[in-house]
């Protein structure tokens, strides 16, 4: 089984561009199924040219939130185009920005206008066990991973 482990963080300030890694990636997603902070979902996302199909399940009992599984699989741009049509919300369009820091890789995504969302940057990382704590960079905020407004399907319904 596929597992996902991150936490999450709100973003303050700029001083996370000086440290980006490359370019960022526009992406596109939305979710083929009614998302829900304890309800699996199926999400089709656009990032550059790339397509993806991703299914996650709720966060497993005393992770706090980091620790669910997921499963995902590289579509082509053309079957991603033609999911994207069949959601259920609205897409969500953001930027990915790739941020080294203390041996971790960080993605900072800054949501984009014309959506409600635009404004809000996360910052998330992915770790290989829940005992890692890693370094947290100067420009994070408050923690968001056991927030469920911050989930990804939760912004896509309504935002924070």
């Amino acid at each position: 089984m596929g597992i996902e482990i991150e936490r999450k963080f709100l973003v303050t300030g700029e001083g996370w561009r000086q440290a980006v890694r490359g370019q960022g990636v526009p992406m596109r997603q939305g979710y083929l199924s009614a998302p829900g902070p304890d309800a699996a979902h199926v999400r089709v996302r656009l990032a550059g040219p790339q397509g993806f199909l991703t299914i996650k399940g709720p966060a497993l009992a005393g992770s706090g939130g980091q620790v669910r599984p997921e499963f995902e699989y590289p579509i082509p741009v053309a079957d991603a185009e033609a999911l994207l049509a069949l959601c259920t919300t609205p897409p969500l369009a953001k930027t990915r920005f790739e941020v080294p820091h203390d041996g971790h890789l960080w993605t900072v995504d800054v949501f984009e206008a014309p959506s409600r969302l635009a404004g809000l940057v996360l910052a998330e990382v992915e770790l290989p066990d829940v005992a890692v704590q890693p370094g947290l960079p100067g420009w994070l905020g408050a923690e968001v991973t056991d927030d469920p407004r911050y989930a990804n399907a939760a912004l896509a319904l309504s935002g924070p």
